[in-house]
């Protein structure tokens, strides 16, 4: 091991095989505010995603559009992003870190502005779109910086910081959402993001001065086609399949659409890669700690953005509780997160993945579990008790995730293999959402079209949505105990 000078980062003299090579030696203070501006700009981003949820109703009054018009502010937006992310690993091997992450906060920037000002629902879609494009590049960008410049010996401590951006950022949304929309207007929503976006915007430009290698890669447009075709397809399925009883033909059509456009794109990517032509390598899935890691974050995010979705509805409409009420319930659950994700991080520093990923399971599995005996009864504290120990869960499963995803796989598929893992998250987070949402509306409908009344249909319903999320939950703690770190002994 050699030693830098005090004040820079030490990186091993001779790498491991699967290691990066070594950066170029960079002061502690240019490293912080380097991962600081791409932490901050995802967080930023990864709130926005869920922050309209409380404000859709006002939204929908204002431009005098329906819930399922309303509803594709949040369609569009995660369409966007599965349409996106999967070019990342092009796009750095193409753009410099710094190029990128300029472009990814001008455009989430002039679609928040866009926003504040929309004078048409339209316009308003369009915004979030731009948002949804820099979202899609930031968080990629994330990840990937971290396994490059961070050490090995205290990445388990930044990505403990970097699963807060993730985890806390949709969690915290509706509480931030429920706060501006109870005392202003929405537009205020957009208008507290502006001055943070700018912010972290001059914050990157000063900070971001890595060297990087590009190289003029020729882009394979049918990929990019079908890549849109499959991963766009299949996100508006999953997120329209709760009116298949009402409109069964667009999302079986998507469904079918997407799939064979899936599986055209997959076909095609293997082909490319032997002459290095291939927009999104399919390589890291060869690895079983990778290929685990994409299944156990697709759960993480699934039964994350499930609960946050579901909670507040049939706490809402059951028990009769304020928007603002249910926000701050959510709060100390995301407070919680963002004080223990660097301490878990240490521990998978010292001791590996296992430690973390193994409990973290276990107590996301026990969250799930302990919401399925939410009644109208149930006390707040209780709820919040429960929302407390699945995001301890979740702050720990993150960690050793997103550190343990990659250190298996070769340096040169870094940017692949992060393009894959956010591709993941997004379709976990839509197939939760769209299983907890469907299986609450089906059962309450069902129920209260019985006699029953809608207070006991939402209860019921919730029950069995949190069964499903309890039932996958325990699919990640089979999950964990084969997840190994290929950088420790």
């Amino acid at each position: 091991m050699t030693h830098a000078a005090e004040g820079t980062v030490s990186t091993p003299a001779v790498p491991a095989p699967h290691a990066p090579p070594a950066p170029p030696a960079l002061s502690k203070k240019q490293l912080t505010g380097i991962i600081g501006a791409l932490a901050l700009g995802a967080f930023l981003m990864i709130l926005n995603e869920t922050v309209l949820t409380v404000a859709l109703p006002s939204i929908m009054a204002d431009y005098g559009v329906s819930a399922a018009a309303g509803q594709w502010l949040t369609t569009g937006f995660l369409l966007t992003m599965a349409v996106v992310i999967p070019t990342t690993g092009y796009l750095l091997k193409r753009f410099t870190l710094r190029g990128l992450f300029v472009f990814a906060l001008s455009s989430f920037l002039l679609g928040t502005l866009l926003a504040i000002v929309a004078p048409t629902f339209g316009v308003l879609l369009g915004a979030r779109v731009l948002q949804a494009v820099g979202t899609a590049i930031v968080m990629p960008l994330l990840m990937n910086t971290t396994l490059t410049l961070v050490p090995i010996q205290h990445r388990g401590m930044v990505m403990g910081l970097n699963s807060i951006v993730i985890s806390v950022g949709p969690a915290i949304g509706p509480t931030v959402s429920g706060v501006i929309v109870n005392s202003l207007s929405w537009h205020w929503i957009f208008g507290a993001m502006t001055p943070l976006a700018v912010l972290i915007l001059v914050l990157g430009i000063v900070y971001i001065k890595v060297p990087s290698a590009t190289r003029r890669v020729p882009v394979d447009v049918i990929s990019v086609v079908l890549s849109a075709f499959a991963f766009g397809g299949l996100v508006y399925a999953i997120s329209t399949f709760g009116d298949i009883a009402d409109n069964p033909a667009l999302p079986v059509a998507s469904l079918a659409i997407g799939s064979a456009a899936l599986a055209l794109f997959l076909t095609r990517q293997v082909r490319l890669a032997r002459t290095g032509g291939e927009l999104l390598n399919l390589e890291p899935f060869a690895n079983r700690t990778f290929s685990l890691s994409v299944v156990m974050i697709m759960i993480a995010m699934g039964t994350l953005l499930g609960t946050v979705v579901i909670l507040p509805i049939f706490l809402q409409n059951g028990s009769g509780l304020s928007t603002l009420t249910i926000g701050l319930m959510l709060l100390p659950g995301g407070l919680v997160q963002i004080a223990v994700g660097p301490i878990f991080g240490r521990v998978f520093d010292k001791h590996g993945p296992r430690p973390v990923l193994i409990p973290g399971a276990l107590m996301l599995a026990l969250g799930q579990w302990l919401f399925t005996t939410i009644d109208p009864d149930t006390s707040l504290g209780l709820i919040i008790a429960f929302h407390t120990i699945f995001c301890i869960g979740l702050a720990m499963l993150m960690t050793g995730l997103l550190s343990a995803a990659l250190s298996d796989v070769p340096f040169r598929l870094y940017g692949h293999g992060s393009a894959i893992f956010n591709t993941g998250q997004q379709l976990g987070g839509a197939i939760g959402t769209t299983i907890f949402v469907t299986v609450m509306s089906t059962v309450a409908a069902t129920e209260t079209g019985a006699g029953s009344e809608l207070v006991d249909g939402l209860f019921g319903g919730a029950h069995i949505a949190f069964v499903i999320g309890g039932i996958l939950a325990t699919i990640a703690v089979v999950c964990a105990p084969f997840i190994t770190s290929a950088e420790r002994p």
